[in-house]
């Protein structure tokens, strides 16, 4: 585990409750812990007070063309998700607390900067320092919480992947309470909305200000230059990342082909909004005891591998009643049946590939393969995300598509390394 000297074994009474599912009563979490889970919930919550309204504001109050609005949300998400390894490597050379307190100021200037915009290049100005702040901050804070909770496995507290669900939970919530006060607020206008988000931000670097260590026990400095070129000669972790990529690229389709299907079922795309607020809420109910479940009987691999399988399953439900063509309420179930079993099969796999990732890491390296894990996984999603949109449109057999979509899961659990670390 990057940042320790040593692996403190669990003792087997530790094993044994695991083993069982846990107990009622794990020990708290630490102070540091719970303020960086509290910090994901915080982040999710500002971001995604201004990104649903984004698209809206730059067609309609910005006057942009539907092209130059794909352009700006597309360099928004490159500058985030194509740069994670930049945040991840830095947080690695100067620690956690500089990378995210200067994550947090690029991104109240950011929103402030977006409030005002008017003119296009002021608009991509604004979003990449969006993009570019969440690349600091998110992989630093990620990195940390996956340290942190091996050392809390390692001290007998419980399994990471607790730790690490409990963290998706919070984000999930954010995402849940961002868009409702984004849409309270949008009642006054867009800068008002960028505002409020940028007062979240102010109020998370105030609270880092005061309460994130400046030197962090345990963990280590990041060795001599170098480490870019062992990582992409590191065949599991980049065997992991094209597997967890195929993952994001499945879970993409919620914004890619479900809309569509849900069109041609309902005739538009409102139930959208319900089957979203479906997948919010199996996240923040049931994610901690799907969690407890994996834990107690499956390793890291196989939690990836279940969570592929369903994640085709869900696929496949779309698949087999395509042909026929049904329209109305019924022919929604099979939309349902997907976005139920892609959320359970992200509740396998997600916390089990960032749980994973810190026994591949080297000493010192964990922030830097963190934000790999998002670039390269990112990469897979930018050229799968253009062959599915061409397999939309391109006036094949109606279940082909979905065929292919049931197929890459599947395909991707052969990916996955054979011979990662077992759970203890």
């Amino acid at each position: 585990m990057t940042g320790t000297p040593a692996r403190a074994a669990p003792s087997a009474g530790a094993r044994a409750r695991w083993r069982r599912g846990g107990t009622p009563s794990l020990p708290p979490l630490p102070p540091l812990l719970r303020l960086l889970i509290g910090t994901q919930l915080a982040f999710n919550i500002g971001f995604f007070a201004v990104l649903p309204f984004l698209a809206e504001h730059l067609g309609t109050a910005v006057g942009m063309a539907g092209w130059l609005v794909g352009l700006v949300l597309g360099l928004r998400t490159f500058s985030q998700q194509g740069l994670f390894v930049v945040g991840g490597a830095l947080a690695d050379r100067y620690g956690v607390r500089p990378v995210v307190l200067a994550g947090c100021a690029l991104r109240i200037a950011g929103f402030a900067w977006l409030g005002w915009a008017e003119s296009t290049w002021a608009v991509i100005g604004a979003v990449l320092l969006i993009g570019f702040a969440a690349a600091l901050f998110s992989p630093a804070v990620e990195s940390e919480v996956a340290r942190q909770a091996v050392c809390w496995e390692e001290g007998g507290g419980g399994p990471r992947t607790r730790v690490l669900a409990l963290f998706t939970v919070a984000g999930q919530a954010g995402a849940f309470v961002g868009p409702l006060l984004g849409a309270l607020l949008l009642a006054v206008d867009f800068r008002t909305v960028c505002l409020a988000g940028a007062a979240v931000f102010v109020l998370v670097l105030a609270g880092h200000l005061r309460l994130l260590p400046q030197h962090i026990p345990g963990r280590a400095a990041a060795p001599a230059p170098g480490g870019a070129r062992a990582l992409l000669r590191d065949r599991r972790f980049l065997a992991l990342c094209l597997a967890y990529g195929v993952y994001l690229l499945a879970y993409n389709q919620l914004y890619l082909a479900l809309p569509l299907e849900v069109e041609r079922a309902a005739g538009s795309q409102a139930p959208l909004a319900w089957l979203f607020a479906l997948s919010s809420a199996l996240v923040v109910t049931a994610q901690l005891p799907v969690t407890r479940w994996a834990t107690a009987r499956l390793d890291l691999r196989r939690s990836m591998a279940a969570g592929l399988l369903l994640i085709s399953a869900g696929f496949a439900a779309v698949a087999a009643t395509r042909p026929a063509a049904w329209t109305g309420g019924a022919a929604l179930l099979p939309s349902a049946g997907l976005v139920v079993l892609l959320t359970l099969g992200q509740m396998l796999l997600a916390p089990a590939a960032r749980a994973w990732v810190p026994d591949l890491a080297g000493e010192g390296r964990l922030g830097l393969y963190t934000g790999a894990l998002s670039s390269v996984s990112g990469l897979v999603v930018l050229a799968g995300s253009a062959l599915t949109g061409s397999l939309l449109e391109a006036g094949l057999p109606a279940a082909v598509p979905w065929l292919v979509l049931t197929a890459l899961p599947a395909a991707a659990v052969a990916l996955l390394p054979r011979h990662g670390p077992v759970r203890p």
